[in-house]
This record gives structure tokens, C-alpha cells and sequence, in this order.
């Protein structure tokens, strides 16, 4: 079997140029940070890590958070992370591969992933990590498109092979089975409104908890 495939750094640092558009935002990100928000509050987290922070603007959301004593910010994306200090000086962050994080095991007892499992080439060795980083009863916050068929997430991960890219995106029920055999109980599985093709497509939180 080749080798998995792995996301040019510069296709993000493209985007980083557009990714702070408010319609963009607005249409496409903001619904699912206000989920993921909700969550943490419900769960009480104080120490976070936002593995594909992007532009930072869901770390700054979390950072102003009551409770939260620490929130940081982790990209492979250099122009992503300049964008995000720039917008937020004095914001944590830290340039890092999902698949081997820059941070000391039960550090966080809460990760948060948004618009960004997806891309990364090994899904399991990355979850492995989230695991890793986590302290006991610490939980863990995946939100990205899970296609309704099957058919349609094979297709997706041919059309992206093809162009040499690493993007998958499972089906709801192969990433519950994905995050439950990296250690993790799943808590809950809900569908987030946002654009475009949220019925064909939809966004998925998946929350889930690192058992004691």
C-alpha cells in the first residue's frame, strides 16, 4: 500500500488569507464553535488545547471562557499561526503535528478539534495522542463532516487520494468506532446546522470522555 498522502502546509496558509472572512465564519464556522463552546461549559474545562487552531478565533473564544485557567493553540500551519498571533497577541500558541504533539502526557483535560480531523493522514495515531495529552475523565470535542451514506465517504476519500491529499471524511458511525478503539467513551453524537450542504454533508460533534 503507498504511503498516506499528507496536506501541503501551503494550502493553509492560503486559506488563512480568507478563513477570517465574517461570511465565512458566519455561514460556516461560527455554528460550530458556539457547539463545542457549549460543551465545554457543560464539562467544566479549565485547562484546553485547540489541535488545528486555524486563525485562533475558537481559542479566543475558549480563553475568554469563565473558568478556563488555560487555552492553547496548536497548528502545523505557520501562516495560520501567524494569522492567530497577530489577531491575538499574548494568545498561546504552539506549532505542532497532530500526530505527535509538542505536550506532556494528562496536560489538558480537554481537546477540541474543529474543521480539522479530517486532514490529518493517520486518524488513529492522532487520537492517540488526544488520548495521550488528556488527563483521566479529561474529554475530548471532534466536530467535521460525517457523510450519511457510505458510498459518499468512499467517494470522497478516492476523489482525495487522487489529488494528494490526506482528507477523509468518515461516516458518523466509523468515527464512533474510530474514537471508542483509541480508549475513549463515546458520550454523544449530534448533527451541527452550518453550510454548505448540511443535509448531504452534515457537521458532527462527536464528545467523548478519556476513562479514569
Amino acid at each position: 500500500m503507498s504511503p498516506e498522502p499528507r496536506p501541503d502546509p501551503w494550502l493553509f496558509d492560503l486559506w488563512s488569507r480568507f478563513y477570517d472572512a465574517p461570511w465565512v465564519q458566519r455561514l460556516t464556522y461560527r455554528p460550530v464553535q458556539d457547539a463545542v463552546l457549549a460543551e465545554l461549559r457543560a464539562g467544566g474545562a479549565t485547562r484546553v488545547l485547540d489541535v488545528g487552531c486555524g486563525t485562533g478565533l475558537l481559542t479566543r473564544r475558549i480563553a475568554r471562557e469563565p473558568g478556563v485557567e488555560a487555552v492553547v493553540g496548536c497548528d502545523f500551519s505557520t501562516g495560520m499561526l501567524r494569522r492567530a498571533a497577530h489577531n491575538a497577541p499574548g494568545l498561546l500558541l504552539a506549532r505542532g503535528d497532530a500526530l505527535q504533539l509538542p505536550f506532556a502526557s494528562g496536560r489538558f483535560d480537554a481537546v477540541v478539534s474543529t474543521e480539522a480531523f479530517h486532514w490529518f493522514p493517520d486518524p488513529d495515531a492522532a487520537l492517540a495522542e488526544f488520548h495521550r495529552v488528556l488527563a483521566p475523565h479529561g474529554r475530548l470535542l471532534v466536530a467535521l463532516v460525517n457523510p450519511r451514506a457510505e458510498w459518499l465517504s468512499g467517494a470522497t476519500r478516492t476523489l482525495s487520494r487522487w489529488l494528494g491529499e490526506p482528507l477523509r471524511w468518515p461516516t458518523r458511525d466509523r468515527l464512533r468506532a474510530r474514537v471508542e478503539k483509541a480508549g475513549f467513551r463515546v458520550e454523544s453524537q449530534r448533527a451541527v446546522f452550518r453550510l454548505p450542504a448540511p443535509w448531504v454533508f452534515p457537521c458532527v460533534l462527536t464528545a467523548a470522555e478519556r476513562p479514569g
